[in-house]
């Protein structure tokens, strides 16, 4: 009975998520923010004061809308699947100056080069493993030249929290690296650079 409800109400989210898209027009390159249920979300959450702790790139593939992002490995996801992991809640967000057609070419080959490498779970500025955020700000940066949302030091983070106290304790140990660049989806989606174009 229990599993035949999760189903059902799967399938209503699904739905849901898909009557949302219908209704917006989504553009190659536009970029998605919702809030993780992953076990670090929390502590993305409180140590940058936002409620987006995930985040990816929409590119289509044969005329379906996917999420490009970095969970486990950098990989597409489908679009209405990433809303209903985010519990249906997302902000669209869009560059100002839209994307030339051979820019987005470029995006797509950044892509590629990064499509296949490791989640990292310990947020180091280098592209063997990469995150969420770190991946979409590469990926504009590689192809435009633009830099989205501007880089900190782990150490400007708000890192008082107890539920932050604890992730850095786990990842890090009594060694945590406060001068490691980071890109959050925080900085990324207060850029000037962007316009919201879809909530939901």
């Amino acid at each position: 009975m229990r599993r035949t409800q999760t189903l059902l109400a799967l399938f209503v989210v699904l739905f849901l998520a898909a009557n949302a898209l219908a209704a917006t027009p989504l553009r190659d390159g536009d970029i998605i923010f919702h809030t993780s249920r992953s076990a670090q979300s929390a502590a993305i959450q409180r140590a940058t004061h936002s409620p987006y702790s995930h985040m990816g790139v929409i590119l289509y593939r044969d005329g379906k809308p996917f999420v490009f992002e970095a969970i486990a490995t950098v990989r597409y996801t489908p679009l209405a699947a990433w809303i209903a992991r985010g519990g249906e809640r997302y902000v669209v967000r869009r560059l100002k100056q839209a994307p030339k057609p051979a820019e987005l070419v470029k995006l797509r080959a950044a892509a590629k080069s990064y499509e296949g490498k490791p989640y990292d779970l310990y947020f180091e500025w280098s592209d063997a493993r990469i995150y969420c955020s770190e991946l979409v700000w590469k990926m504009y940066r590689d192809a435009m030249g633009i830099e989205i949302g501007g880089l900190q030091k782990l150490r400007e983070f708000d890192l008082t929290d107890p539920a932050v106290k604890a992730k850095m304790r786990e990842r890090y140990g009594a060694h945590v690296p406060l001068e490691e660049r980071v890109i959050s989806p925080a900085a990324m989606f207060e850029s000037r650079l962007l316009e919201t174009v879809a909530t939901h």
